[in-house]
């Protein structure tokens, strides 16, 4: 399957969105070619949309490649609220699994922003985060949805 890239300015630098003909399969924290498909335009948009802070939620058609595990966590992010935030502990008890699974899980989310694991933190703190710029960028991302009662 052919594989196309779109790169995005953001203000954590350039991020890369990565499609193949069915939808976007992963967002990379890099500078990349400009394709210019159309499911890459509108994921393009959208993030841009989101970055001004007008849009909340993403719609762009995705197609994970990852295991039934990883999918069924990625699938869970997108459920928490727009400017909210969940635990690796709260996603765990919904799924039956323990936290520290959530926590790789997370970790290795192909879509980052897009499917919005910023929103989960440790139970004592933020955890980690695996895209550019580490909790310093998780911390600006969850500060740019208004995310209630962090104390960051």
């Amino acid at each position: 399957m052919s594989r196309f890239e779109q790169s995005v300015p953001s203000p954590f630098g350039p991020l890369t969105l990565v499609a193949d003909a069915i939808g976007v399969t992963a967002l990379e924290w890099r500078d990349g070619r400009q394709d210019g498909t159309p499911v890459l335009r509108q994921a393009a948009v959208q993030l841009s949309e989101y970055f001004a802070g007008t849009r909340q939620d993403f719609t762009v058609p995705i197609r994970l490649t990852c295991s039934s595990f990883q999918r069924t966590v990625c699938a869970a992010m997108p459920a928490i609220p727009f400017g909210e935030t969940r635990t690796y502990s709260d996603l765990a008890t919904v799924l039956g699994v323990p936290a520290q699974a959530i926590g790789q899980a997370c970790g290795g989310n192909p879509l980052p922003i897009l499917i919005p694991c910023h929103g989960v933190l440790g139970s004592n703190g933020l955890g980690g985060y695996s895209g550019d710029g580490g909790i310093e960028t998780k911390v600006a991302l969850l500060r740019l949805e208004g995310a209630a009662g962090l104390l960051i």
